[in-house]
Formats: C-alpha cells, sequence, structure tokens
C-alpha cells in the first residue's frame, strides 16, 4: 500500500470510527437517560434505533448508486452534514415524534455513511485492488465502540445526553467532514472502465455468466450477509445475559464479553497479513463456521468454554465484516458495485433491526439453549457459503 492509498485508509477509517461510534453504539450508552427525560420507555428509544435501520436498509441501494456514479468523496462529505443533522434533531427532541423524525434522519446517514457505502467509495477508487483498503478501514471503525461508549458515557454523565449529541454533531463536522474531503477525487467511471478492460474476468455480469447463476449467488450472498448480522448484532444487544443465563458469574461475563472486541481485531489483523493471499470466500467460510463452533463447544462444555466462544464468535466477526465488502467484489466484479452491495444488504438490515428483539424473546423463552438457535443460523450461512463458486469456479 502506498502512500496514498494508506493516508485515504486512515482518513477514511477514522470517518467511519466516528460515524459507528455516534450512531449504532450511541443508544446503548444514551437510552436509559433519553427515555426518562423524553417520559418514554427505554424500549421505544431502540425502537426508534430499528426505525433508523430500517430506512438505512431502504436507501442503502441508492446510496451505492450515488457512490457509484459520483464517487465516494462528494456522498460522504455530504453525508458528514446529514450526520450531525440528526444527531442536532436527537439532541433537541421534545418527545417521542421528535425523537423518532431524528432516529429517521439519522437512518439516512447510516445508508449513506456506514461501511457499504466506504467499501463502494473504495472499490470506485481501487477497483479490485481494493480489498486490502476494505479491510484497512475495518481494523480502524474496529474500535468504534470502545472509542464511542466511553466517550458518549462520559459527555453524558459530564453534561447529559442532549450535549452529547451535539458533540457527536460537532465531531462530524470539524473531523469528519474534512477527513471525507481528503478522500481523491476520481472521474466517473474510470475505474470501473479500466478494471474491467484489464481483466474481463472481474466483471461478472449476467451476459458473462449467466442471469440464472448471478441470481443464485446474489440471493445466497444476500442470505449469509443477512444471517451474520442477525447473529452479530444479537450477541452484541444480549452476550452478557446471555453468558450468566449458561451459568457464568456475572464479573466473568463482563470479562468474557469484553473479549470480543479484541477478538474481532485479532482476526481482521488475521485477514490483513495471513490470509491476504487467500481467496476471500475461503476466509469467509472459516470466519462462518466459528460461532456455531464456539457456541457448540459452550453448550456442551459450560463454563470453561465461555471464553473460547466469545474469542470464536469475535475473531468470525471480524473477518465476515471484511467479506461483506470483499465477496461481491470477487464475485461480481467492479461494475455498479455501490448499487448492488446496496441491494444485498437489504436483508441483513431488516435482520439487524428485528435480531434484539427476537433473540430477547427467545433468551426469554428458552434462557441458554437460545444459542441453538444462533448456531443453528451460523451452520446455515456456513452452508450457504460452502454452495457459493467464484467466477473460476464456475462451469
Amino acid at each position: 500500500m502506498n502512500q496514498r492509498h494508506a493516508l485515504t485508509v486512515t482518513s477514511l477509517g477514522i470517518a467511519q470510527t466516528l460515524a459507528w461510534a455516534s450512531s449504532y453504539y450511541l443508544p446503548a450508552m444514551l437510552a436509559t437517560s433519553m427515555a426518562r427525560d423524553l417520559g418514554i420507555s427505554t424500549p421505544t428509544v431502540f425502537l426508534g434505533f430499528s426505525l433508523a435501520l430500517v430506512v438505512s436498509a431502504l436507501l442503502g441501494p441508492l446510496a451505492g448508486k450515488l457512490i457509484d456514479r459520483y464517487g465516494g468523496r462528494p456522498v460522504l462529505a455530504a453525508n458528514s452534514f446529514v450526520f450531525a443533522a440528526g444527531l442536532a434533531g436527537l439532541a433537541l427532541a421534545q418527545g417521542p415524534v421528535g425523537m423518532m423524525l431524528a432516529w429517521a434522519l439519522l437512518g439516512v446517514a447510516m445508508a449513506a455513511g456506514l461501511y457499504e457505502a466506504a467499501f463502494a467509495a473504495l472499490v470506485h477508487l481501487y477497483g479490485k485492488d481494493a480489498r486490502g483498503a476494505i479491510t484497512g478501514i475495518t481494523l480502524f471503525a474496529g474500535f468504534a465502540s470502545t472509542v464511542g461508549w466511553p466517550l458518549s458515557a462520559w459527555l453524558e454523565l459530564e453534561w447529559g445526553w442532549r450535549a452529547a449529541c451535539f458533540v457527536w454533531a460537532g465531531l462530524h463536522l470539524l473531523v469528519a467532514l474534512p477527513l471525507n474531503l481528503t478522500l481523491p477525487r476520481s472521474p466517473v467511471g474510470q475505474v470501473v472502465q479500466a478494471a474491467s478492460a484489464a481483466d474481463p474476468a472481474t466483471d461478472i455480469t449476467p451476459a458473462s455468466a449467466g442471469t440464472q447463476n448471478t441470481t443464485r449467488t446474489a440471493v445466497l450472498l444476500a442470505f449469509v450477509f443477512a444471517v451474520t448480522w442477525f447473529i452479530s448484532t444479537a450477541m452484541a444487544a444480549h452476550l452478557p445475559r446471555l453468558l450468566q443465563v449458561q451459568g457464568v458469574p456475572l464479573a466473568t461475563a463482563l470479562i468474557f464479553a469484553g473479549l470480543v472486541g479484541p477478538a474481532q481485531v485479532a482476526g481482521r489483523l488475521l485477514e490483513y497479513g495471513l490470509l491476504r493471499n487467500v481467496h476471500p470466500l475461503l476466509s469467509a467460510r472459516v470466519a462462518g463456521a466459528m460461532h456455531s463452533v464456539g457456541a457448540l463447544a459452550f453448550l456442551a462444555v459450560g463454563v470453561p468454554a465461555g471464553a473460547v466462544f466469545t474469542v470464536l464468535h469475535g475473531a468470525g466477526n471480524g473477518v465476515l465484516t471484511i467479506a461483506k465488502g470483499t465477496l461481491p467484489l470477487v464475485l461480481f466484479g467492479v461494475k455498479d458495485y455501490g448499487a448492488r452491495q446496496g441491494l444485498l444488504m437489504v436483508p441483513a438490515r431488516f435482520a439487524q433491526a428485528l435480531s434484539p428483539w427476537l433473540f430477547g424473546l427467545a433468551l426469554d423463552r428458552f434462557g441458554g439453549a437460545a444459542l441453538w438457535f444462533s448456531a443453528a443460523l451460523g451452520a446455515l450461512a456456513f452452508a450457504a457459503l460452502m454452495l457459493l463458486r467464484d467466477a473460476g469456479s464456475r462451469p
């Protein structure tokens, strides 16, 4: 990676860390005080967050098309203002209606400002060589919760949740906006045309691979993304509780849960190092099996395997985050990457919105046995990954 590429990855990685910390990881720290101040229940605040995820699912394909057409620089820079407006709206909300509208606006920002948009921006710039850059920004953003949770908690404790939202809004304007403006300009279509001309095999379209194969691949990939996002979000929302109902003491459960973040980063470092020359489909298959293997070990052995479960889940989730960017690239090529990525992630966003509620119901009903549910889902995702074939493997 040359110096210019490294600067782009660093700028986009920091901006992504800020975007995730101020949206996806925001309600965990502020929901309780927000609900108390607005006179609503805490689940209602999370309902607003679910609304944001639904909006981002619906608008994701449009955001991808805009990046395909204009590049990441103008879209991500403009989106910094949308993030700031949504967070300011949240800070100014006086009741549930205002809060819901603010979350909806944040959903617009999330559609054009989280990983899918960043991946599309990198593919627009670097074509089929974007894999290393995609991995690089996930290494930065892997620390979003590490940065976001304590900062939000400290701001809320010192000045209240409204001030915390205003600070995050200001950071989007003062930090993320300048960083997004440092992204290279790219003439529309130049990267795509060059990549397609240099390597026609990277442009897997219905004309070259057949509409049936393309549709089958897209359906399998969308299913994998939906299942893995469901599991990831369910664990993010309920992991400490899940560990406790399986017999892990509270203090130990918090320690085990804390292993997920470092394991995610370790998985991404492994992808960036040892696995960078391995086909992304192979690394995705290995990662896709990790949650189920860890869950089965935890169910069979009990408390002593709790740490094994959380580490395997975290490492697998870390690699699969990268796979969400690299698999569409290697299976479909550069052309229309952003729009296709947005479409592939629509089911995943809906699954993500429903995940905390559905897995919470499973925990209430079945206790620790709910882990069989996520293990089975992980096995189905692994099976779908085994059914996928790259261009060179197709008959």
